[in-house]
């Protein structure tokens, strides 16, 4: 019974940190058991291993001391790379002032120490350099920007550069004849050729490394610049996708009060006149309708479904017009699988009706076909009314609109003395 009571213990407190969080599961470190099956007379030996649950806060300070650990490590090594560069020009150029001079055919023939010695000062001296040159560019980078006056900031750290350097020769110079007794005596002109090319070699170091640092500098700030231009970019384009899609929606949803305000105005006369015609006529304009709110929404359309839509509409101005309209349909078969715009033949029907005179003597002609060029194209004989009626607008501009937001070639209206046309591109 005691292992029993252990082996339940043992899996009440897994379900619990399972429960707890079984994405960091974990067979690691933990307890483990053996569990002797007496029934079946068998041994079932397992370890199990619970990893505990992380602590989160744990895991960001890792992540933070990790990243400041790489900005440690990168800076370290541009350091190195700075000094490593100030101890070669310090070298180089030291022999290019003067490369006949006794003393470096002597160091061919100097002992291993004093070689070691001259290296170690040198390596100082490049160091102190390199930081002082560091120090003076960064404080410049915090008072006076690259990007506020660059020849002014050019002058000013050229200037400073060599003034630092100067101070750095005299200040070290001070303090060896401080501190040093056992100086051999020099020759003041040669003490002072040696003096001129010491600070004429710092003067080189210093620009050499604050050239760096500059050239350094200006490509973060440019890869920063670059990566900010880019994600302004990048949100520049989904707004302009937000603002383009909010005003396409906002078009989609102008033919809806459009669509009803000149039904309506019609199913009212019907009713007045004849009530069977009018309820038929309702319910025609019910099913009209019911397709609208489905297709309405969507961007582009089947022209066999659009065509479909049309004969309906055409229905409900039959009744109402009779034979003051005649409409021609000719679409050819290959072109019935191509896409257009929902609602699109709706509107310019309805326009052509809206703006034109339609009698039994003079029938307004709608003509809807395709041609060669792969356009679905609508003209109406040109019929002008005497009172031009009230225009919302929304119909051709409304096509025009879409077209132009969802980047298809714009809709083509053509207008002579007798007829009005408009080529609608197909998908």
């Amino acid at each position: 019974m005691l292992h029993k009571m252990m082996m339940k213990c043992l899996f009440q407190v897994m379900n619990r940190h399972i429960h707890l969080n079984s994405s960091i599961l974990r067979f690691r470190d933990g307890f483990g058991g053996l569990v002797q099956n007496r029934r079946y007379s068998s041994k079932i030996y397992f370890y199990i291993y619970i990893h505990k649950i992380p602590d989160m806060n744990r895991i960001s300070t890792i992540r933070k001391n990790i990243v400041r650990n790489k900005k440690i490590l990168s800076t370290m090594k541009r350091r190195l790379v700075i000094w490593a560069v100030a101890v070669v020009t310090f070298c180089v150029f030291s022999y290019l002032i003067d490369p006949f001079d006794p003393v470096w055919k002597e160091y061919l023939y100097a002992p291993l120490r004093m070689i070691l010695e001259d290296a170690s000062w040198i390596v100082f001296f490049s160091i102190i350099i390199s930081e002082v040159s560091i120090f003076i560019d960064r404080t410049l980078n915090k008072l006076l920007p690259w990007s506020n006056r660059t020849v002014k900031r050019l002058l000013i750290q050229c200037l400073i550069q060599i003034v630092g350097s100067v101070m750095i020769v005299i200040i070290i110079n001070a303090i060896v004849d401080c501190t040093s007794v056992t100086l051999p005596e020099m020759d003041s002109r040669k003490e002072y050729t040696l003096l001129g090319q010491w600070i004429a070699t710092n003067i080189v170091i210093s620009l050499i490394i604050s050239a760096f640092n500059t050239v350094d500098y200006l490509l973060e700030n440019w890869k920063k610049t670059a990566v900010e231009a880019a994600q302004h970019k990048i949100r520049a384009s989904k707004h302009k996708q937000a603002a383009m899609a909010a005003e396409l929606q906002a078009l989609k949803l102008q033919i809806d009060p459009h669509f009803i305000f000149n039904n309506l105005s019609v199913l009212s006369e019907l009713i007045l006149e004849d009530q069977q015609l009018g309820y038929e006529y309702s319910e025609k304009f019910a099913r009209v309708y019911r397709y609208l709110l489905v297709n309405s929404k969507k961007d582009i359309i089947a022209v066999e479904e659009e065509l479909k839509f049309l004969e309906s509409y055409i229905f409900l101005i039959e009744k109402r017009i009779g034979e003051g309209v005649v409409f021609k349909i000719n679409i050819q078969e290959e072109y019935r699988s191509r896409f257009t715009l929902p609602l699109s033949l709706q509107l310019l029907v309805e326009n052509a009706i809206k703006h034109n005179q339609t009698s039994k003597v003079n029938p307004l002609e709608i003509h809807v076909y395709t041609n060669s060029e792969g356009e679905l194209v609508v003209s109406n004989t040109f019929l002008p009314l005497i009172n031009k009626p009230d225009s919302s607008g929304v119909g051709l501009t409304n096509i025009i609109a879409r077209y132009e937001i969802l980047g298809y070639p714009k809709p083509v209206i053509e207008k002579t003395e007798d007829k009005f046309i408009v080529k609608l591109p197909l998908i």
